[in-house]
């Protein structure tokens, strides 16, 4: 064989570099487990063990491992196995375009950001993109004639490069290079942030062209603080604080008004806003005091129109903040500020902080003692001389720390927060600002987090369904090909071997959707065998000697095998362009699936074969039981064809006006909202729970939000869904959120359960075990990115189907194919998510099983094709409707061993695989077998309906037969 030395080399050269790659997984995994059985579930023991057991190494002669090298190199795992936080920041455009135009009044900068505000809801554009698109509408509408150079847009001193006779697309290519380098700054602060926290294994990544970057951060527990280390922009800001004396005029009118009119605004009609305001205790210099509870009315009403529309010409710009948290004598109220604003709300001293460190004030109170750098110190030096005896308030990401009497002059730029801090809190506020400010403000569109037993549980059931899954490939393929069964299960083995070493060797990350990804390559390896062996099989009934059918098994199957594993790959290629997270996760374990698969089971796998071969030694190609199966079905399906149509018109009619009647249940993906997968201590009614929760859940204009609660797996876990405050990014509003899921769970919960305690639930108590957040600015570019997923794999997938058959007939029919199985999901879904006990949402992994079905069908829809190409060639004499039926039927053996054993697998995953994976797996096996019936019934039907002459076939009974079949079964009938 020729290349057989290369081939062999290659091999073991992977080989080695797999095993380098995994030792480090091994290593850590081993001591770790060491720990374990020592120290059980004391954590205080198994910390001390691990001290001890990570100073030893072991020595391999080629390498040694220690632990902490070996824990550094070990395999990723995803989220969803281990737990933790996976979040995606945006940075606010609008504040760093605000800071390159050096915060211009111009009314057409402002008219123009507010416009690119709106446009950007519904847009998959960058925001500087529509920024320039809606700033040349405005322009013209104004007849401003304003350009991108003049010094009241981009030509300041903050962006030298700009001339006053530069064009507007020189600035326009300048401005993206702003932002894009703010982005890099941005993204190199939150890492170093992540690095301060001591997480293990994060993963910090830029979403180009967005603005965003994507954070993973495992076996985390304490949602609240990362989501403050990473929102928060350690840009400090110093202001002037408004008297009440200045405010309580407005606040008189606004309470007039409010008594009136609240029920306008989603309040009580006649509240009283001065008694809400609590006037009596007032503290801090603050202009009102709030108790907790009133907080969010405080916030409708001051933010509401007509208290906008009421403020006169001294609180026009006024900015009301809230405290950092309550003070230490007064638990239960929240001071509230009027910071002294101005048009661009530019604060008079504005980030300037060169370093920071805890320490303790007088009566040992932790402080935040900060040295500003030199412009720093002149502008707080001019602040503090102009605000002697009046207050000035230290804000960070618009809450005040502390808003203190100016004593005198501060000439030196040094200054003290005090903020009523926990240890923890302080040093988390000193790391942030040592890390380096962000560019812009930025806010957690999109966040997962997953409890770290359910990310155990999810390991546990992964590998379950793996370690089956596995069983059940490696024993069915013994069972039907014999001695070759043996050689295709070494192949597996090493091609899994391969595919987790190159896993590990590119620092991919394995999730539980990555698992799925490598059960189905086991099944496209054993496709790929099948292929080989079903053409060897014909082959040796044709008579030749074992040797010469193994070659030409090979030979013949080498075409289908390509066009196979190609249209996969473009699936998941695809899958990876347009998707995000585990989703990527998926395809990129697809992706070094297939690859190796042709490697192990093509190239290696011919190897072994022929060497056992060529030393005159026989290697079988099925067993007693298997070795005339299908070897003389033969069906007129050509005949049958308009049976089969009318089925499947039936089919998609039904599915589309199931659509069109029920709709679909589409996840927070494609519509933005929270989640939240809750565990009980007992079975709960998920229709009772989800009535009391809705009247929890009111929108400021009184109305109730949506709310779904749903049994998620078993009957004590519930999957509980909302848009309530959609449109609120902030931490505020994860924490309110989960504030009024815990008042609407608590008579479910133990007694005396508190909300932190709800909020981090491990195996031993209730709670929020998972939760996701998912933004509508993200909601909507991951919904265009699954509709152009789906685009882009049709097209791609009729494209290569012209360009390997040549013939437009067959690239119809595939699509055609494809788009039968695609509705026909799409139609059961929406028939059935009302009653399944199992997530049948419309959201990222649905997409994904879409396009898996995709790039399956379409293998299957190939393998036919290639053999009518093949008759094409070499049984001209035979009518086109007999060429096909004998197409189809010789390879009846290879479609039901491929779509059998592929069911098998996925049946395995979807029962025991865990929750999380059931409604993806479910998609795949109603297109598995959808997509086996389309391929030859819908693929093969039209295509030969597209290439008949029109009335030349029509009353053609007996069409033909293969040339195998019809030859054994002569010899049949003279014995």
């Amino acid at each position: 064989m020729q290349g057989k030395g290369l081939i062999t080399l290659v091999a073991v050269v992977l080989g080695l570099i797999c095993l380098n790659e995994l030792l480090p997984t091994w290593y850590a995994s081993k001591i770790e487990n060491q720990a374990t059985q020592v120290a059980g579930t004391d954590p205080v023991k198994y910390q001390k063990e691990m001290e001890r057991l990570s100073k030893d190494t072991l020595n391999l002669g080629f390498t040694k491992l220690y632990y902490s090298r070996a824990k550094e190199r070990e395999m990723k795992l995803g989220l969803d196995l281990k737990g933790g936080i996976n979040a995606l920041l945006e940075i606010n455009q609008r504040d760093l375009i605000n800071d390159l135009t050096n915060y211009s009044t111009n009314p057409i900068v402002l008219e123009a950001l507010d416009q690119t505000d709106k446009v950007q809801k519904n847009s998959t554009k960058s925001y500087i993109e529509n920024f320039f698109i809606v700033f040349d509408e405005v322009n013209k509408a104004k007849g401003a004639n304003l350009k991108l150079a003049d010094p009241e847009v981009f030509g300041n001193t903050n962006l030298g490069e700009i001339k006053f006779n530069s064009t507007d697309e020189e600035v326009k290519n300048i401005v993206r290079r702003k932002i894009s380098a703010s982005e890099g700054s941005a993204y190199e602060v939150i890492r170093t942030r992540i690095d301060k926290m001591g997480v293990t294994q994060p993963n910090v990544q830029r979403v180009p062209g967005t603005g965003r970057i994507s954070v993973e951060m495992p076996g985390i527990k304490d949602v609240d603080r990362v989501k403050k280390m990473l929102s928060t922009s350690a840009k400090l800001q110093f202001w002037e604080v408004q008297q009440p004396q200045e405010i309580l005029p407005y606040f008189e009118q606004l309470n007039a008004v409010i008594a009136a009119k609240g029920d306008s605004i989603g309040v009580a009609k006649g509240t009283n806003f001065i008694n809400l305001m609590q006037l009596n205790t007032l503290r801090s210099n603050g202009v009102g005091n709030i108790k907790l509870s009133d907080t969010a009315v405080v916030n409708k009403i001051l933010n509401s129109p007509i208290a906008k529309k009421l403020r006169p010409a001294n609180v026009k710009y006024t900015q009301f903040m809230w405290g950092y948290k309550p003070d230490a004598n007064d638990q239960n109220n929240l001071v509230l500020y009027a910071i002294r604003g101005n048009i661009n709300q530019k604060a008079p001293v504005d980030g300037a902080v060169e370093s920071a460190r805890v320490n303790y004030d007088e009566l040992g109170r932790v402080v935040v003692d900060m040295q500003m750098d030199s412009k720093g110190a002149k502008e707080w030096k001019t602040l503090t001389g102009k605000n002697v005896n009046k207050p000035v308030a230290v804000t960070l990401d618009n809450v005040v720390y502390t808003a203190p009497n100016v004593v005198n002059e501060i000439p030196n730029g040094r200054t003290q927060i005090s903020g009523n801090f926990s240890q923890q809190e302080a040093q988390d506020l000193v790391d942030v600002l040592g890390a380096g400010k962000l560019p812009a403000s930025a806010k957690v569109v999109q966040m997962d987090v997953v409890g770290p037993s359910l990310g155990k549980a999810s390991i546990d059931a992964g590998m379950l369904s793996f370690i089956i899954a596995f069983i059940v490939l490696l024993s069915y393929i013994i069972f039907y090909y014999g001695g070759a069964g043996v050689y295709a299960v070494i192949a597996m083995v090493i091609n899994l071997f391969y595919i987790f070493g190159i896993m590990d060797s590119v620092d991919a990350t394995l999730t539980l959707p990555g698992i799925a990804g490598i059960v189905l390559s086991m099944a496209m390896a054993v496709d790929t065998n099948v292929i080989i062996y079903e053409r060897t099989k014909e082959e040796l009934f044709a008579g030749k000697h074992i040797l010469e059918a193994y070659k030409d098994g090979f030979k013949h199957a080498l075409s289908a095998i390509i066009d196979g594993h190609s249209t996969t790959i473009l699936t998941a290629i695809v899958l990876y362009v347009f998707g995000t997270g585990p989703i990527k996760g998926f395809a990129v374990t697809l992706i070094i699936g297939i690859l190796m698969t042709f490697f192990t089971s093509v190239l290696l796998s011919r190897v072994m074969i022929f060497q056992r071969l060529n030393k005159g030694k026989q290697l079988s190609v099925w067993t007693p039981p298997t070795k005339n199966l299908f070897r003389y079905t033969w069906i007129d399906f050509i005949g049958k064809r308009k049976y089969a149509y009318m089925i499947s018109l039936f089919l998609t009619v039904a599915s589309l006006i199931s659509i069109a009647v029920n709709g679909f249940k589409f996840g927070i993906d494609f519509t933005g909202g929270r989640n939240y997968v809750v565990k009980f201590d007992k079975p709960v009614d998920a229709d009772k729970v989800e009535n009391g929760l809705i009247k929890l859940f009111a929108t400021e204009d009184g109305k109730n939000s949506a709310v779904e609660a749903k049994t998620f797996g078993t009957g004590n876990q519930l999957k509980i869904s909302t848009d309530y405050l959609i449109d609120d990014e902030s931490l505020k509003a994860d924490q309110t959120i989960e504030e009024k899921l815990f008042q609407g769970l608590k008579e479910y919960l133990p007694a005396n359960m508190t909300l932190q305690e709800f909020k981090q639930a491990d195996k031993d108590h209730a709670g929020i075990i998972s939760s996701a957040k998912v933004g509508p600015t993200v909601a909507d570019d991951i919904k265009s990115h699954g509709t152009l997923a789906v685009i882009a794999a049709l097209g791609g997938i009729f494209i290569y189907i012209l360009f390997r058959f040549n013939k437009w007939q067959f690239s119809l029919g595939a699509v055609a194919g494809l788009f039968h199985d695609a509705v026909i999901i799409l139609g059961t879904y929406s028939l059935l998510h009302k009653y399944m006990p199992f997530n049948m949402e419309i959201n990222q992994d649905f997409i994904a099983a879409i396009l898996t079905v995709l790039g399956y069908s379409i293998n299957d829809t190939v393998i036919v094709f290639d053999r009518i190409r093949e008759y094409l060639r070499e049984k001209k004499a035979l009518t086109l409707a007999g060429l096909f039926d004998d197409s189809i039927s010789s390879t009846l053996g290879r479609t039901f061993n491929t779509s059998f054993t592929t069911i098998l697998v996925i049946l395995a995953i979807f029962i025991f695989g865990g929750d999380n994976l059931r409604g993806f797996m479910f998609a795949l096996l109603i297109g598995i077998g959808f997509g086996t019936y389309s391929s030859i019934f819908i693929s093969s039907a039209i295509a030969y309906d597209c290439l008949k002459e029109k009335g030349k076939e029509e009353h053609v009974h007996v069409h033909g037969r293969t040339t195998t079949d019809r030859e054994s079964t002569d010899k049949k009938k003279k014995v």
